[in-house]
């Protein structure tokens, strides 16, 4: 029995109507860990009420093709005894195992011609590696549903969260639980999750010649979320030696396991957007409030960075809305002039300005954006403007569509 506090119905609605119906194409949910992959998968099989099987290659040793060739041939075997009845296959953690796109297609394939109704989802918490494969090898045989973190409606909907514990304690479910003992909730996030993902996603799954170096650009990040930093700024920052081309690399790695992102300048053209400073920017607040030393009482007290976690989850809630949409985010600086964050979509743009203040006199860096994009729409979020609370609740594509 699933828990019922850990169901996402939109996510599930969705998968569930791609499983209806004819074997069409391999499905495959991407996202961080602990953001409910494996339960939506536990949640189709129920729903469905179809014969399946489930395996996981989640484990510190890797596995071989030959893993996958032995799963996918007990559906074939639970298919064709069952008289030819649709069985799903749910392989988890699928980025684990090198070469699995190729044997996907193979195995695929195989079934297409002999029209073997296996149909089949996987699942991976690498999702950056997980793309690789798809592109690599499985060109029009799949669909991805990309499972973002939690969203503030889902934790309040879930767990009856007030807004400001969503802004400090982020958008993990399982350690939901845990926040009334934060010296627990602190060393489930570090060790379960935090630590994991590193080990398993990152360093057991990529190339990092500097693990160290990796290691300290994700705590200088979390410490640093919502401020911009130059490469040797951050090289300034560490200890370990690196350049300027390891550690854009390695914030490559972090956003592709959902941990964090360098948001990019917004500008004229793509080419001074890429060679601009990141704008650092945690994916889920827990991981900025975990590796911190003040607890939930003494954050909010602390005007300054009650502020910059405040600005983090508005700028968290907007990475995990738009990605994977024609929809993208950066921040914009022009000399003394900032915007904490753009959208754009297209000719479309949106300035968004972040304030955990109670009242504002002047936004020179919204009117500065106005002037050079006439067109723009330009939103304040907090103090006298949007609530933080409303702006979370609402999608982040509408404030394109009005």
């Amino acid at each position: 029995m699933v828990n019922r506090r850990f169901h996402r119905p939109g996510l599930h609605r969705t998968l569930s109507a791609r499983f209806r119906g004819p074997r069409r194409f391999i499905q495959v949910l991407a996202g961080p860990r602990q953001v409910g992959k494996t339960t939506l998968a536990v949640q189709l099989v129920d729903e469905l009420s179809c014969a399946s099987h489930y395996a996981s290659a989640d484990e510190p040793t890797l596995k071989d093709t030959a893993w996958i060739e032995a799963q996918w041939e007990r559906a074939r075997m639970q298919s064709r005894t069952g008289r030819r009845k649709s069985v799903l296959l749910t392989l988890d953690e699928i980025q684990k195992i090198p070469g699995w796109s190729e044997v996907v297609k193979r195995l695929w394939d195989e079934d297409t011609r002999q029209s073997l109704p296996v149909k089949v989802l996987l699942l991976g918490s690498a999702p950056l590696l997980v793309e690789r494969g798809l592109t690599e090898s499985l060109a029009g045989r799949f669909e991805v549903l990309r499972v973002p973190h939690w969203s503030y409606t889902e934790m309040r909907d879930a767990f009856g969260w007030d807004v400001e514990k969503y802004i400090y304690f982020g958008a993990y479910p399982g350690a939901a639980a845990l926040i009334r003992n934060q010296q627990r909730w602190r060393s489930y996030i570090v060790d379960s999750l935090i630590e994991t993902t590193l080990s398993r996603d990152v360093l057991l799954l990529s190339r990092v010649d500097k693990p160290a170096l990796l290691r300290q650009l994700f705590l200088l990040g979390c410490r640093f979320s919502g401020q911009i930093l130059s490469y040797n700024k951050m090289l300034g920052q560490l200890t370990d030696a690196g350049n300027t081309t390891t550690l854009a690399h390695y914030l490559d790695l972090l956003a592709g396991a959902g941990l964090m992102a360098g948001l990019s300048k917004f500008a004229g053209n793509a080419v001074r957007q890429r060679g601009s400073s990141p704008k650092l920017q945690v994916l889920n607040t827990a991981l900025m409030a975990a590796t911190s030393d003040l607890d939930f009482g003494r954050a909010r007290r602390d005007r300054e960075l009650w502020g910059r976690v405040v600005e983090t989850a508005i700028g968290a809630h907007l990475v995990n809305e738009t990605v994977g949409t024609p929809v993208n985010l950066f921040y914009w600086r022009d000399r003394n002039w900032e915007v904490d964050f753009v959208l754009a979509r297209g000719r479309k743009l949106v300035a968004i300005e972040v304030k955990s203040g109670r009242r504002i006199e002047r936004l020179p860096g919204l009117a500065k954006f106005g002037e050079i994009h006439p067109g723009a729409r330009k939103l304040l979020v907090g103090a006298d403007g949007i609530p933080i609370e409303e702006f979370l609740l609402t999608p982040a594509a509408t404030w394109l569509s009005r």
